[in-house]
């Protein structure tokens, strides 16, 4: 499908809607497709909520916050989410604050269909405390010391709709990740529906040929978007760098409102598509984003004879 169908079709009003990918593969153009076809009090679900969140923040996508980081990836603030959680402004938003080990179990469980899934590490922090939905429950089993345990339970996660960036996908929606590797495949699983957004479509014999890189096997796939660049200005491993200039910049245009919703104008409304968005920076690919080639071993799987 084309971007604009896909969430056309899968994102609506209202809608839990999760965007994941760690620290590349960030599927920023869903994000700015959601804000180009102005989407209303959605409920965002990352963990790492850094630009593309404050992007649809400022674009009025989003009601509710559910993540375990926010920040602008070591470069800086988040001015948009600053002045709604801060200030109130131009409206609050609604966070619910997990850790990032208690976000990857919300996701495990959601994607087991699990009513919960226990796990240590809240004990001694101030988490509970602000978000009711960290509880605890008796074990069913004695604790280290042989004595009944209290431990920390979290909820599952099940959003309407789950969007991932990747390297490449066949037609079928088998889709392939190489470097870090987050919480995809347990997000998809935990979602309705789920697309998957690709730096290249390929043959089927391109996958099979490498199945131990599938991270999301076609029948959990609803839709498949073939978007180039898309994970911009993070990046995407093997195809264009990181941007750092970029998110260097996002402090000083985030943190005045006026600045930010011209860049709006001008990056998102302003273009038809990311493709035209990409168009625009061909250049800043070329000169400063280009990677060169780093080929990663072959193995031999054996056959019969």
């Amino acid at each position: 499908m084309s971007m604009r169908d896909a969430v056309a079709a899968f994102v609506h009003d209202g809608d839990t809607v999760c965007l994941e990918g760690f620290t590349h593969l960030i599927p920023t153009a869903a994000g700015h497709e959601i804000i180009r076809q102005r989407r209303r009090d959605l409920t965002v679900v990352r963990m790492t909520a850094d630009i593309v969140v404050d992007q649809m923040l400022a674009g009025g996508c989003v009601k509710r916050l559910v993540s375990s980081f926010v920040g602008n990836s070591s470069a800086g603030s988040l001015g948009e989410l600053r002045r709604r959680v801060e200030r109130a402004d131009p409206e609050p938003l609604e966070f619910e604050e997990y850790s990032h080990h208690g976000m990857v179990c919300r996701y495990q469980a959601g994607a087991q269909r699990l009513p919960f899934l226990p796990l240590r590490s809240y004990a001694g922090s101030d988490l509970p405390r602000i978000n009711p939905a960290l509880r605890k429950v008796t074990s069913p089993y004695p604790g280290p010391d042989g004595e009944p345990e209290q431990i920390y339970v979290v909820p599952p996660v099940n959003p309407d709709v789950t969007f991932i960036h990747a390297q490449r996908a066949d037609r079928l929606g088998n889709t392939q990740i190489w470097g870090l590797t987050g919480v995809q495949a347990e997000a998809v699983y935990a979602a309705k529906r789920a697309v998957v957004v690709v730096e290249e479509i390929v043959a089927d014999e391109v996958v099979r040929a490498d199945p131990n890189r599938t991270a999301v096997p076609a029948h959990a796939v609803d839709a498949v978007v073939h978007c180039p660049r898309g994970a911009h200005p993070s990046f995407a491993q093997g195809y264009y760098d990181r941007d750092n200039a970029f998110y260097r910049s996002w402090s000083h245009i985030s943190k005045d409102p006026e600045r930010l919703r011209a860049w709006l104008d001008e990056w998102v409304y302003g273009t038809r598509d990311h493709a035209e968005y990409a168009a625009r920076l061909a250049g800043h690919f070329r000169d400063h984003l280009a990677v060169g080639e780093a080929l990663s071993g072959q193995v031999d799987y054996g056959r019969r004879l």
